[in-house]
Protein backbone atom coordinates (compact mmCIF):
# COMPACT_ATOMS: atom_id res chain seq x y z
CA UNK A 1 0.00 0.00 0.00
CA UNK A 2 2.77 2.64 1.28
CA UNK A 3 4.61 2.00 -2.51
CA UNK A 4 1.47 2.58 -4.81
CA UNK A 5 1.11 5.37 -2.78
CA UNK A 6 4.45 6.38 -3.81
CA UNK A 7 4.87 5.15 -7.21
CA UNK A 8 1.73 7.32 -7.78
CA UNK A 9 3.66 10.77 -7.49
CA UNK A 10 7.04 12.01 -9.12
CA UNK A 11 7.25 14.36 -5.91
CA UNK A 12 8.09 13.11 -2.37
CA UNK A 13 8.37 14.85 0.60
CA UNK A 14 9.96 13.06 3.91
CA UNK A 15 9.33 14.21 7.35
CA UNK A 16 11.28 12.87 10.39
CA UNK A 17 9.71 14.58 13.82
CA UNK A 18 10.24 14.06 17.63
CA UNK A 19 7.75 14.71 20.23
CA UNK A 20 8.37 16.49 23.15
CA UNK A 21 6.05 17.26 25.83
CA UNK A 22 4.86 21.01 24.33
CA UNK A 23 5.15 20.21 20.64
CA UNK A 24 6.45 18.11 17.79
CA UNK A 25 9.67 19.19 15.98
CA UNK A 26 10.69 17.86 12.68
CA UNK A 27 12.91 18.06 9.75
CA UNK A 28 11.32 18.27 6.48
CA UNK A 29 13.70 17.00 3.52
CA UNK A 30 12.74 17.34 -0.26
CA UNK A 31 14.45 17.00 -3.62
CA UNK A 32 13.48 18.14 -6.75
CA UNK A 33 13.62 17.44 -10.46
CA UNK A 34 16.98 19.49 -11.30
CA UNK A 35 18.40 17.60 -8.61
CA UNK A 36 18.13 20.14 -5.92
CA UNK A 37 17.71 19.48 -2.04
CA UNK A 38 15.39 21.71 0.32
CA UNK A 39 15.67 21.37 3.94
CA UNK A 40 13.46 23.12 6.90
CA UNK A 41 12.07 22.44 10.36
CA UNK A 42 8.82 22.20 11.35
CA UNK A 43 6.80 22.45 14.37
CA UNK A 44 3.26 20.85 15.23
CA UNK A 45 1.42 20.05 18.50
CA UNK A 46 2.14 17.26 20.86
CA UNK A 47 0.88 14.01 19.77
CA UNK A 48 -2.78 13.41 21.56
CA UNK A 49 -4.02 10.51 20.57
CA UNK A 50 -4.63 11.94 16.55
CA UNK A 51 -7.23 13.95 18.75
CA UNK A 52 -8.69 16.40 15.34
CA UNK A 53 -6.99 20.04 15.85
CA UNK A 54 -5.40 19.16 18.96
CA UNK A 55 -2.47 16.86 18.13
CA UNK A 56 0.41 16.14 15.31
CA UNK A 57 -0.37 14.22 12.66
CA UNK A 58 0.67 10.35 12.81
CA UNK A 59 3.15 8.66 11.26
CA UNK A 60 2.44 7.48 7.81
CA UNK A 61 2.59 8.28 3.65
CA UNK A 62 -0.12 11.12 2.51
CA UNK A 63 -0.90 12.02 -0.36
CA UNK A 64 -0.62 16.57 -1.00
CA UNK A 65 -1.57 18.81 -2.96
CA UNK A 66 -1.41 22.37 -3.57
CA UNK A 67 -4.72 24.11 -2.58
CA UNK A 68 -5.68 27.93 -1.81
CA UNK A 69 -6.28 27.93 2.00
CA UNK A 70 -9.21 30.01 2.84
CA UNK A 71 -8.14 30.41 6.35
CA UNK A 72 -4.12 31.30 5.80
CA UNK A 73 -5.67 33.21 2.04
CA UNK A 74 -2.22 31.74 0.34
CA UNK A 75 -0.94 28.62 -1.11
CA UNK A 76 -0.33 25.94 1.19
CA UNK A 77 -0.16 22.07 1.10
CA UNK A 78 -3.02 19.95 1.88
CA UNK A 79 -2.71 16.39 3.13
CA UNK A 80 -5.20 14.21 2.66
CA UNK A 81 -6.28 10.57 3.71
CA UNK A 82 -4.79 11.45 7.15
CA UNK A 83 -7.05 8.50 9.43
CA UNK A 84 -9.94 10.48 11.47
CA UNK A 85 -8.36 14.22 10.19
CA UNK A 86 -9.09 16.30 7.67
CA UNK A 87 -7.76 20.26 6.34
CA UNK A 88 -4.55 19.62 7.76
CA UNK A 89 -1.97 21.43 5.94
CA UNK A 90 1.52 22.34 5.69
CA UNK A 91 1.57 26.12 6.47
CA UNK A 92 2.95 29.05 7.69
CA UNK A 93 3.20 29.79 11.64
CA UNK A 94 5.38 30.42 14.21
CA UNK A 95 4.19 29.20 17.27
CA UNK A 96 2.69 25.98 18.54
CA UNK A 97 -0.61 27.78 19.65
CA UNK A 98 -1.29 29.14 16.58
CA UNK A 99 -1.78 25.26 15.10
CA UNK A 100 -4.85 23.17 14.96
CA UNK A 101 -3.56 19.99 14.19
CA UNK A 102 -1.19 21.44 10.77
CA UNK A 103 1.94 21.78 10.25
CA UNK A 104 4.55 24.75 10.50
CA UNK A 105 7.49 25.38 8.56
CA UNK A 106 10.40 27.55 9.28
CA UNK A 107 14.39 28.13 8.53
CA UNK A 108 15.18 27.45 12.01
CA UNK A 109 13.58 26.94 15.65
CA UNK A 110 14.00 29.45 18.37
CA UNK A 111 12.71 30.62 21.00
CA UNK A 112 10.80 33.82 19.37
CA UNK A 113 8.36 34.23 22.81
CA UNK A 114 8.18 33.84 26.55
CA UNK A 115 6.57 29.96 26.49
CA UNK A 116 9.16 28.05 26.47
CA UNK A 117 8.08 26.39 23.78
CA UNK A 118 10.10 25.91 20.45
CA UNK A 119 8.84 28.25 17.27
CA UNK A 120 9.11 28.41 14.24
CA UNK A 121 11.44 30.96 12.32
CA UNK A 122 10.68 32.84 9.32
CA UNK A 123 7.49 30.68 8.74
CA UNK A 124 6.11 32.61 5.49
CA UNK A 125 9.59 33.18 3.79
CA UNK A 126 10.33 29.37 4.19
CA UNK A 127 6.51 28.00 3.06
CA UNK A 128 7.18 30.74 0.09
CA UNK A 129 11.00 28.67 -0.55
CA UNK A 130 9.37 25.40 -0.28
CA UNK A 131 6.03 25.92 -2.43
CA UNK A 132 8.85 27.58 -5.04
CA UNK A 133 11.39 24.39 -4.99
CA UNK A 134 8.17 21.77 -5.72
CA UNK A 135 7.86 22.08 -9.00
CA UNK A 136 4.20 19.89 -8.77
CA UNK A 137 1.33 20.67 -7.85
CA UNK A 138 0.36 17.34 -5.85
CA UNK A 139 2.85 14.38 -4.16
CA UNK A 140 3.10 12.04 -1.51
CA UNK A 141 4.61 12.69 2.17
CA UNK A 142 5.96 10.59 4.33
CA UNK A 143 5.92 11.13 7.81
CA UNK A 144 8.29 9.36 10.44
CA UNK A 145 8.60 9.34 14.06
CA UNK A 146 11.98 8.52 16.00
CA UNK A 147 9.85 8.11 19.49
CA UNK A 148 8.06 10.52 22.49
CA UNK A 149 9.98 12.23 24.52
CA UNK A 150 7.83 12.53 27.54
Amino acid sequence: MIVEKINRFDQIISLHTWVLPACTLGILTVYNDKGGRFDCFTIELPWRQNESNRSCIPPGVYPFKKIISPSKNREVFRLTDVPGRDLINIENANYVSQLRGCIAVGNKIEFMNSDAIPDAANSVQTLDKLLAFIPHDEGVINITRTGHYI
